[in-house]
């Protein structure tokens, strides 16, 4: 799942972003020591993938029930991008909401409260508007993040903090319904929303694509329903723009690429988890 980046001295000229933290409740609890009533936000980047242009992307036309299209054009698409792909030694994050971001030194400290360092930071603008991207590693290691329970909680970070300094952007996210000061313009109709495909990608390793509705812990639910079946996820990209999330996966199984029967068990199991998350072992 090239952006050029700079030292953390990132200029200090950056405006900081304007609007006071408004107080609001989060998610997290447990061992990364995430105030269970606190707020995260996020923003995403897209992994470049040689010879996977057949990706299918869905569409927002029919995966989406319109309502207050009007007030939705407005407000930017906030994306959060964690890649594990693009660079060896770090965990590339990438943050975008129009051009509302300022330099983000307030996520920048709360990713340092994970226990993570932020080595690289970079501001690009383009037509799309302003891309905050941050190259980040374990403190206590000196090495890129790939736990996907820390991955989530860096995630849900960026999300609450979004939400917290730019309040209008839970308008567009999946997590403003239980969390935001505005409730989103849209709903996601998951059954249509979920898309699963597996695609060869050389001899040792097959790339896993999954985009479904956005909901909290699920970088975590997705690794756990591959690892569950004995597929290995080796590296990859997790997109989360709007009420969307977008997944790529590099796996396998003992080394190799998936056979297609592994292929199809892996997209039933994903497609059956997905759609159905609440359901319980105990109600068959």
């Amino acid at each position: 799942m090239a952006v050029a980046m700079v030292s953390r001295g990132i200029s200090t000229s950056l405006k900081l972003i304007e609007k006071q933290p408004i107080s609001t409740p989060g998610f997290f609890n447990g061992s990364l020591a995430l105030n269970p009533v606190q707020r995260l936000h996020i923003t995403s980047k897209r992994l470049a993938l040689a010879g996977n242009g057949i990706i299918p992307k869905a569409s927002a036309a029919t995966a989406v029930e319109q309502d207050g299209s009007s007030q939705e054009t407005a407000v930017p698409m906030p994306k959060v991008v964690i890649d594990l792909d693009s660079d060896p030694e770090a965990t590339v994050v990438e943050v975008t909401f129009g051009d509302r971001l300022g330099a983000l030194l307030d996520t920048m400290n709360a990713l340092k409260n994970l226990g993570l360092n932020v080595v690289k930071a970079n501001v690009c603008l383009d037509s799309s508007g302003k891309h905050n991207t941050f190259a980040i590693t374990k403190a206590s290691t000196g090495r890129k993040v790939d736990d996907p329970e820390l991955l989530e909680a860096i995630r849900l970070t960026i999300i609450n903090n979004m939400m917290e300094y730019h309040p209008e952007s839970s308008s567009r996210l999946a997590m403003g319904e239980a969390f935001g000061v505005f409730q989103p313009y849209q709903k996601i109709d998951v059954d249509i929303a979920t898309h699963i495909h597996v695609y060869d990608d050389g001899p040792e390793r097959s790339l896993l694509c999954v985009e479904t509705a956005d909901r909290p812990g699920l970088i975590v639910d997705l690794v756990k329903i591959i690892t569950d079946i004995n597929v290995d996820v080796e590296s990859g990209e997790f997109d989360t723009e709007g009420l969307l999330a977008k997944a790529k996966f590099h796996v396998s199984y003992k080394g190799k690429a998936l056979i297609k029967p592994l292929q199809q068990v892996l997209a039933n199991s994903l497609r059956y988890f997905l759609r159905r998350p609440t359901t319980e072992d105990a109600s068959f």
